[in-house]
């Protein structure tokens, strides 16, 4: 199965339904697979007055609430509907986080095939269990956690009837440094829980995921702007359309380099193979009747003769016939 590669669009529309559209357009242009987005009622998921995160006040600037900030960011149930169309008149699949019930519901009357949980939301136990319960395929997100906390969420999912479950490793600063990104967790996630695993990404550039694919991820997830210089919250850990068009087909190439795992010669090589590889030669001219010896005997190229390998076969036999100095030894 192909990594499947998230476009994250979140709340990099700004509010905005007809920029939300434009965005499906250009992500699966640039070859995503899925666009997410982020389903939410501000009310529903923070105290009014509460401060914003830290990376959201540096990125951002103001002196909003967190409500407030989110409010500003809300698409109705409507929206989502026309977002839903948007991916499948593009043909990439339609995927949003929702951070209550209420708009787990509203994805769920939609027909959303897979519930993605925010890592934010890894401790909210009636969420895990609303969407667990909903039957879906999961994608858990699990920034700002331990294996512990990984563990704990995995199990209300479970327990609350969830399908397939697919670990997305992630370091949830906005952008993320490279000094904080420890890719082996991922690889940890899987060997600990023998889970699929992937891995949401906040770095600059794309060398990180395409990383995450050579160590196994199934999934990738990265943030998309048309404009990183556009306000809000994630536009600077966002891509911008060649970038993400760039991600994509590098992951595409680290799968086919990887392969099936066989340790064998490809079909180019096996073209190759004979020009570089060696024969047994006679190092000089040499009679017939003559032993054949580690001094009269090299090894050369081509190697469409008695190959190289067969050395110890060839040194201390008779010579069949008279060879020339550098004819290939036939017995």
């Amino acid at each position: 199965m192909s990594v499947r590669i998230i476009a994250e669009i979140g709340v990099n529309h700004n509010g905005s339904v007809d920029l939300a559209e434009e965005m499906v357009r250009v992500a699966a242009a640039c070859g995503a697979d899925i666009v997410k987005f982020q389903s939410f009622h501000a009310h529903n998921v923070v105290v009014s007055g509460a401060p914003r995160a830290t990376y959201q006040i540096a990125n951002m600037g103001g002196s909003q609430s967190q409500q407030e900030m989110l409010a500003s960011l809300e698409l109705s149930d409507e929206a989502m509907a026309r977002l839903k169309n948007a991916c499948d008149v593009h043909g990439v699949t339609f995927l949003s986080t929702p951070f209550d019930v209420e708009s787990l519901r509203g994805l769920l009357a939609l027909g959303m095939s897979a519930v993605k949980v925010a890592s934010g939301e890894i401790t909210n136990v009636p969420l895990l269990r609303a969407i667990g319960a909903a039957g879906k395929e999961v994608i858990l997100s699990t920034g700002m956690s331990t294996l512990d906390e990984v563990g704990f969420a995995v199990d209300v999912l479970r327990k609350a009837g969830a399908g397939a479950i697919t670990l997305l490793h992630c370091s949830s600063e906005y952008p993320a440094r490279f000094e904080d990104v420890n890719l082996n967790a991922m690889v940890a996630m899987r060997r600990v829980f023998g889970l699929p695993v992937g891995y949401s990404d906040h770095t600059p550039g794309i060398e990180v995921p395409v990383s995450a694919v050579a160590l196994g991820a199934g999934v990738i997830e990265k943030h998309f702007t048309l404009d990183r210089r556009m306000p809000g919250p994630d536009h600077r850990a966002s891509l911008e359309p060649s970038e993400l068009k760039t991600m994509v087909e590098g992951i595409r190439h680290i799968e086919l380099a990887l392969g099936d795992g066989v340790k064998r010669p490809t079909r180019s090589e096996s073209d190759s193979m004979l020009g570089v590889r060696r024969s047994i030669v006679a190092a000089t001219q040499l009679r017939q009747g003559i032993l054949l010896t580690e001094q009269n005997l090299t090894t050369k190229r081509p190697g469409t003769g008695i190959s190289a390998s067969r050395w110890d076969d060839v040194v201390g036999t008779i010579a069949s016939r008279d060879f020339d100095e550098d004819e290939m030894i036939t017995l």
